[in-house]
């Protein structure tokens, strides 16, 4: 591992450095650098610091935590506390505290913990193709991701020019993201590209989040006007190939960053349950006009989302997806909370205690 070689000073600023990273900065600033992680690999990273780019390995204590807590381990996104050893080496001695952060469920069988996707991110943009047709219960899935990061949300529907109905699509997929940007684009004419642009500022960080074959490797070099990632023709059948393999976070030459990552064939969530609220708000705001507070939406006498649903007002789908997602919070909250988990063994003793005390259910 070498120090960062000679090149032109690099303003933090531009990397998305303030005053509040100095600040958590300043325990470390007698020994060490500040560095943003641009690439991850097993127990090494490459970051972007005053200097240049360097290449860091991860400090025994830093690999303790993460045995401990994965989700501390370093990340594409992080600021980190670099120190350079006489010897040339470079290691990650700690991680500042995170502004925003992108976690999924963890997806390897038999583990609780999370995943963390990308850090200190500004702006959260959902891709996702208009060809072939929108999939809105996966547009949901990643905005719940999205506003639980703490960063804004947006979404991107790439492919305009592939279909002859863009606009309906869009207010298709606005209706299912209330309080969200929706735009539409070509990275291939060009078209929407400039409303994408004004997001981009310098210091902001964007993460584009979708899946395989969106089209995010191709956006990336739409906004930056050069090519900056590697992309692949599409398939015969209109679809994406994928192509990116890894996170990386991307300085933009106009300013601005990018984090880039794989297609994403899976987006478990963990306790997403405020953040579901905001997604899936048209409900919420139904549910709060049913007669009772306790409302089941079931057989209740007074229930506003039954009456949406029978008038078409709330659209089935939408309705079955948002109850997928809130039981799929819950059973992740469940998972690492141990208060819920004894409410719902208790919910289920009483459940089964009252049907076994039911007439004719008696052994």
């Amino acid at each position: 591992m070498t120090a960062p070689e000679h090149t032109p000073p690099l303003d933090l600023s531009t990397l998305g450095w303030d005053d509040s990273f100095h600040d958590t900065f300043a325990p470390y600033a007698a020994e060490h650098v500040a560095a943003r992680v641009s690439r991850v690999d097993r127990g090494a990273c490459d970051a972007l610091a005053a200097d240049g780019p360097m290449r860091l390995t991860f400090s025994g204590a830093v690999l303790a935590a993460g045995a401990t807590d994965p989700v501390s381990t370093p990340c594409v996104g992080d600021w980190v506390a670099a120190r350079i050893w006489p010897d040339g080496r470079v290691t990650v001695e700690a991680v500042l505290p995170r502004r925003t952060a992108f976690v999924r469920a963890g997806v390897t069988p038999g583990t609780s913990h999370g995943q963390v996707l990308a850090t200190n991110v500004d702006l959260a943009v959902v891709v996702e193709g208009l060809h072939p047709e929108p999939d809105l219960g996966r547009i949901e899935r990643f905005l719940a991701l999205a506003w639980e990061s703490g960063a804004t949300p947006m979404v991107v529907l790439t492919k305009a020019d592939l279909v002859p109905d863009a606009e309906q699509l869009r207010a298709d997929v606005a209706a299912a993201a209330p309080g969200v940007d929706v735009l539409t684009v070509s990275s291939t004419t060009g078209e929407g590209m400039e409303a994408v642009r004004e997001h981009v500022l310098p210091g902001r960080t964007l993460a584009l989040l979708g899946p395989s074959g969106a089209g995010k490797s191709t956006l990336t070099n739409a906004i930056s006007g050069d090519v900056v990632m590697f992309t692949r023709a599409l398939r015969a059948d209109g679809k994406g190939r994928h192509t990116t393999v890894h996170r990386e976070l991307v300085v933009l030459p106009g300013g601005g960053l990018v984090v880039d990552t794989p297609g994403l064939r899976s987006v478990g969530l963990t306790d997403v349950s405020e953040s579901l609220d905001l997604v899936f708000a048209d409900v919420e705001a139904l549910a709060g006009e049913c007669r009772f507070g306790d409302c089941a939406h079931e057989t209740e006498p007074g229930c506003a989302v039954r009456a949406a649903l029978d008038s078409g007002e709330l659209p089935e789908r939408r309705w079955t997806s948002y109850v997928k997602l809130q039981r799929e919070a819950r059973w992740m909250a469940m998972r690492h909370d141990a208060r819920l988990r004894a409410e719902e063994r208790s919910k289920w003793k009483r459940i089964t205690k009252e049907y076994r005390n039911r007439p004719g259910n008696k052994p």
